[in-house]
């Protein structure tokens, strides 16, 4: 199949612009002065340090700045430092981000990259992509929406309280109700910085104010936000996590009871602002769904595309890309299709896939069991046929679990959560079975290995366990790197033996062929000004997939545009070098150690990638 892949993909244009990393600094709270935070070293050690030293001492000390700096990635990453904070999203606090950035871009300069190993001076330009990428992007810092329907605060505080905020403690729980006391300050902030978008003319589309009113009062619905006896989302968390404590029930019952003032008093006051924000701002949205529809929408949207594919690809040209890459895998399902003997066109054969029962789990509370059991034994196959494939394996555990209730409506299809680097909460595949007719068995192969081994687990939880590598490094944002190993990992699972079934590995295609389609539909949205009912369309007439997974789809592009083209992106620009490497090495090539070069610097932008794997193809035929 790689060579069919290659031949639709055009070499990919990678600028340096195009190809900077993000810092970790994108979402953090700031104390007064972040250096106020670090342990100088006596002037004596300082003078005696070798250049690498102070480099490590560098890169060591900005990464416990930014970290210190943002309360819920100390959370993710296991730290317990300021527990009961959330994170500032003020402008305040953005402007400190940017001073200290450009600061450090001048502390870099003073490095002599001379006297710095190969590894070392990867970190550099690694680091140098990252501070000027995010300068550059704070000229657009008030166009990304703070609140859309798939990723917003409403749903971002019962989700954080729940998967990441862990109660081993009484401390634990009263950082926890610390949180909770504080979430009308952090939705001030975020109705702050609605306004500041509302002047700026910037807005999400009108329907999806819709979905945000109905998720957020889906949080405060239940005790004790009302007469229901049956508990919200956030107090059923809470009390399961305090009863599960080795305390009296003195103790259990003072803090259920500072809890559930602290519901009463702050979140449910702040969800009703919340909601009233939302309502009045659906009145002022503009009609229309893409960018196109706001202030410097083609700079804005270049942006997004530089930033996502890490190349500098037009939107035309992605466009183009996707059509070409549609027709290619439309072709590889017409030999599936002609394998299984269907006697129909594709069109049918699509419609076919789309209604028959024998594809899809009940949609009942059996079916969904089944479904994550089906899933695990799948991950469970994939764990056990790694070594072969792999030198580096992750040492964190996975799990896979179903998206909660209260966001499963405006939440994704599926989605995978990083482990905590401390060992202490394992990664998770979550898999949205809201309803089950958009998770069909065919399907269910390939989104497990996307999101779980040999993907997301793999990429991020080994990134995370890298030794060598200063910490910054294993966190860097380069979605088409990440998300183009999750594609490719779908690819790699028919290399290895798995789809046996051939509707299995039409799952496969299916799901391949999805990520073609969005290179089309969202430069549609946003560029050729396609309305949400034309890209829902495009996908239903060019997909198995039924309409409630492409509706779903579409909005979530309309929500965070240019995120959907890195997936076959960076998948084709992975299988390109994956293909030239092999040509090149023939008998010298290994599967195993070309994915170690992959993942053994974390992630990178796509031209660094190809740097590093041009250089092991040298290393390789000099051996």
């Amino acid at each position: 199949m790689g060579d069919t892949f290659l031949s639709t993909n055009r070499n990919l244009k990678l600028t340096p612009l195009a190809l900077l990393v993000a810092a970790l600094s994108a979402c953090s709270p700031a104390p007064e002065n972040p250096a106020d935070n670090r342990v100088e070293a006596p002037t004596e050690t300082i003078a005696n340090q070798s250049e690498s030293e102070r480099l490590e001492a560098f890169f060591a000390r900005t990464f416990e700045e930014d970290l210190k700096r943002s309360p819920q990635f100390q959370s993710y990453l296991g730290k317990k430092w300021n527990y009961g904070e959330w994170d500032d999203i003020s402008d305040e606090y953005k402007d400190q981000t940017a001073a200290l950035k450009r600061n450090r871009l001048e502390e870099l300069d003073g490095f002599n990259t001379d006297a710095l190993s190969e590894q070392e001076k990867l970190s550099v330009e690694l680091y140098r992509y990252g501070l000027s990428r995010e300068l550059a992007n704070d000229a657009f810092r008030h166009h990304t929406y703070i609140v859309q329907q798939f990723r917003a605060a409403h749903t971002q505080v019962p989700s954080f309280l729940a998967n990441i905020h862990q109660v081993k403690d009484v401390s634990d729980a009263k950082a926890y109700i610390s949180r909770l006391d504080k979430v009308d300050e952090y939705f001030a902030q975020v109705i702050e910085q609605m306004k500041v978008r509302e002047e700026a003319g910037v807005f999400p589309p009108k329907w999806s104010y819709d979905q945000m009113v109905k998720a957020a009062q889906n949080v405060i619905t239940g005790a004790p936000f009302d007469a229901s006896e049956a508990p919200s989302v956030i107090w059923d968390d809470f009390q399961k996590k305090v009863n599960k404590l080795d305390i009296d029930d003195v103790e259990k019952q003072t803090l259920l009871g500072e809890a559930k003032a602290a519901l009463v008093t702050s979140v449910k006051p702040a969800y009703q602002d919340l909601i009233a924000a939302y309502s009045q701002q659906r009145q002022l949205s503009p009609e229309g769904d893409g960018v196109w529809r706001l202030p410097n929408a083609e700079q804005w949207y270049a942006n997004r595309l530089a930033w996502y594919t890490t190349t500098d690809l037009s939107a035309d040209e992605i466009h183009q890309i996707g059509l070409e890459n549609v027709e290619r895998i439309h072709n590889a399902m017409e030999t599936i299709k002609q394998q299984v003997g269907f006697d129909g066109t594709l069109t049918e054969f699509f419609e076919f896939m789309r209604t028959d029962p024998q594809f899809y789990y009940e949609n009942t509370d059996k079916g969904r069991e089944q479904y994550l059991a089906d899933a695990k034994s799948a991950v469970d196959k994939m764990r056990d046929a790694l070594p072969d494939y792999f030198g580096l394996l992750p040492k964190a555990e996975m799990v896979v679990k179903r998206v909660e209730p209260f966001r499963e409506q405006s939440a994704g299809k599926a989605f995978y959560q990083s482990p905590s680097q401390d060992g202490s909460r394992p990664g998770t595949y979550y898999a949205n079975l809201f309803t089950m007719e958009a998770m069909p068995s065919y399907q269910l192969e390939a989104l497990a290995f996307h999101e779980g081994i040999p993907g997301h687990h793999m990429q991020r939880a080994i990134a995370q366990e890298l030794e060598g590598i200063p910490q910054f490094q294993k966190f860097l944002s380069a979605t088409a790197y990440t998300e183009g190993w999750g594609l490719y990992s779908e690819e790699l699972a028919k290399d290895m033996g798995f789809y046996e079934d051939p509707y299995s590995d039409f799952g496969r295609l299916a799901m391949e062929l999805w990520r073609a389609c969005r290179l089309v539909v969202d430069t549609g949205i946003h560029d050729k000004q396609w309305s949400r009912e034309e890209a829902i369309q495009y996908l239903l007439d060019n997909t198995p997939n039924p309409k409630h997974d492409v509706v779903k789809a579409i909005e979530r592009y309309i929500a965070l545009p240019g995120q959907a083209t890195a997936y076959m992106i960076g998948k084709l620009k992975i299988m390109e070098l994956r293909e030239n490497a092999k040509n090149a090495l023939g008998d010298k090539f290994s599967l195993s150690g070309f994915h170690d070069e992959v993942l053994k610097d974390g992630p990178v932008p796509l031209s660094v990638l190809e740097q590093k794997i041009d250089k092991w193809v040298k290393q390789q035929q000099s051996m």
